[in-house]
């Protein structure tokens, strides 16, 4: 990687936006430098600060739950409340924190960076985008005041259009939410095609970049589909209009199609996102070019694809043809096939590579271990003769929390770990941020392993009692939720401390190839103070330069040392 004194075109004006060579975070002061700003690193800081807000509401939701179903019958609530809470949770979760948590935060941080750009394409835009999920976050927060929703997180009809009016204040939030996801995926597409800096080619964008790509792609096709489903939804409530009630000559099942039409493709734009994460870790911390990198670079495009031609599979019990049921599930198989790639590659890339266990990498690590179960345990809900019996069970409710959790939010903390340094500039407490993970490692399985012999035993997922003989699951169960809790609580004051106490970070701590750590850490205000351009690929660590690769922690030891003395 090189650079040429160029002036960055389109930079930051520094009479408006402060000095373009300047560290970011000090570039301008005030609360209006941050309400108005336009550049997209501080924009990136506070969608991750709300996104982490709903992570934690989402995760209380999730604790309460998990404490009611701790004995049987009542333990802290009635069934309207647990109906309510897991609904809330769900959306939460869904809508406010995994859809928007790494393309919002790590992906408006540095997709522009790790291609050379000064910005995203449309940085007034980006900064819309942002106000529109606070926006959607309000209609929600209203919803939850006016009367909370106990539909579940999917609305299904027809008893979405029997409860309470505030279904409609919800599905309307989310309607919202969606445009924001939609601004943000056409600002990356945008980006990627026009914004890349000389030397940047196809074939050297980073495998975080492909990913953001891929799942801009999703937003901006699949989004637009739930939007249309909840206008339609809000139509039938307040005109009659007989669309999904059969009571007025609707089909309810035509909201399923439409619902999981686009919501499977969200399947995918919130783990894609985690894959791209994790290709970066586990490059970095082996040391080594990723396998086959054109291959994961295309299943990430072939997830995108094929994760519009899959939905039906959620609908086996709906009453489909036995040919239409037979495709879906021949699709479902076929879906595998990427995500397939991208583990073997992972493995493989691991395979007699130089690793380092730092902690990025022990969630990289889980990653594959976690991810690769709930895939697994997909294909027995794409096969007909197993998915009859599982369908609604807790069997279903393990799967998408291996394949959400264990996939994106171990990658979205993995990533947090990884470039907090370069985000903020202080390096973490490394023992801290390892204890925190086992303790969500352990507490993860803890909570999910016995929910999958639950379910293929017969519990049915969203019941608020159950029989003796699921006893003992549910309490394990609700303990793990505490052991996870104490991990994420861990990480997060881990994080915090960092901010606040931590050691000054050296521009490349982990000694990676990768092109956002070529520049400052914290990076200027315009990312770069010369144009670069880039003379190899973001995992070429043979032809990186020794200056390149220092992690700087020879000069940080000393201006440590020299403070002591």
């Amino acid at each position: 990687m090189a650079a040429v004194d160029m002036p960055v075109a389109g930079g930051h004006a520094e009479d408006s936006h402060g000095d373009p060579h300047a560290p970011y975070l000090k570039a301008k002061s005030g609360i209006g430098s941050w309400l108005f700003t336009l550049d997209h690193k501080r924009i990136g800081l506070m969608y991750l600060a709300f996104v982490a807000l709903a992570f934690l509401v989402g995760g209380v939701f999730a604790l309460l739950v998990r404490l009611e179903l701790f004995t049987r019958g009542r333990t802290i609530m009635d069934g309207e409340t647990y109906n309510r809470f897991f609904t809330l949770h769900g959306a939460a979760m869904v809508f406010l924190f995994i859809i928007p948590s790494v393309p919002a935060s790590l992906g408006n941080f540095f997709l522009p960076i790790m291609i050379g750009a000064k910005d995203v394409a449309f940085p007034r835009l980006n900064l819309l985008s942002f106000y529109v999920y606070l926006l959607g976050v309000a209609v929600l927060l209203f919803a939850i005041v006016s009367g909370a929703v106990d539909t579940g997180w999917t609305f299904y009809t027809p008893y979405s259009m029997q409860t309470g009016a505030s279904v409609i204040a919800m599905t309307m939030g989310v309607f919202i939410l969606g445009f924001s996801s939609i601004l943000t995926g056409l600002n990356f597409l945008v980006t990627v095609h026009t914004m890349r800096a000389p030397g940047v080619t196809w074939t050297r964008l980073p495998l975080f970049v492909w990913g953001m790509y891929a799942t801009a792609l999703m937003q901006i096709l699949a989004t637009p589909v739930l939007a249309i489903t909840l206008l339609l939804l809000s139509a039938e409530r307040f005109f009659g209009v007989g669309i999904f009630d059969p009571k007025l000559g609707g089909d309810p099942v035509l909201f399923q199609h439409f619902f999981w039409f686009y919501s499977h493709p969200a399947v995918y734009i919130m783990i894609v996102p985690g894959m791209a994460v994790n290709s970066e870790l586990i490059a970095t911390f082996t040391r080594r070019s990723i396998f086959g990198y054109f291959a994961v670079a295309m299943s990430s495009l072939g997830l995108a694809l094929l994760g519009f031609l899959v939905w039906g599979h959620h609908l086996f019990v709906a009453g489909m043809s036995e040919f239409a049921t037979m495709m879906f599930s021949a699709l479902t198989f076929l879906v595998a096939i990427p995500s397939g790639v991208k583990i073997f590659n992972w493995t493989a890339t691991i395979y007699k590579g130089s690793v380092v266990l730092a902690s990025p990498m022990l969630y990289a690590m889980a990653f594959i271990f976690l991810f690769t179960i709930g895939g697994l345990t997909g294909l027995f809900l794409g096969t007909l003769s197993t998915d009859v019996h599982l369908t609604d069970t807790y069997f279903v409710v393990a799967h998408f929390h291996y394949v959400m959790m264990g996939g994106t939010v171990i990658a979205f903390l993995g990533g947090l770990l990884y470039w907090w340094p370069k985000m903020t500039g202080k390096m973490h407490d490394e023992k801290k941020a390892k204890v925190g993970f086992w303790f969500t490692f352990i507490g993860f399985n803890v909570v999910f392993m016995p929910q999958f012999i639950m379910g293929s035993r017969g519990m049915p997922r969203r019941y608020y009692d159950y029989l003796p003989q699921f006893e003992i699951f549910h309490k394990v169960s609700t303990v793990g939720t505490w052991i996870l809790a104490i991990g994420l609580f861990t990480t997060a004051y881990t994080l915090l401390e960092a901010l606040f106490r931590g050691q000054t970070a050296p521009r490349n701590p982990w000694g990676s190839a990768g092109f956002e750590w070529m520049t400052d850490t914290p990076p200027c205000l315009a990312n770069f103070h010369e144009t670069p351009v880039i003379t190899r690929g973001p995992y070429d660590y043979h032809l990186a330069t020794p200056e390149e690769l220092d992690t700087g922690w020879d000069k940080v030891k000393a201006q440590a040392q020299a403070k002591k003395d």
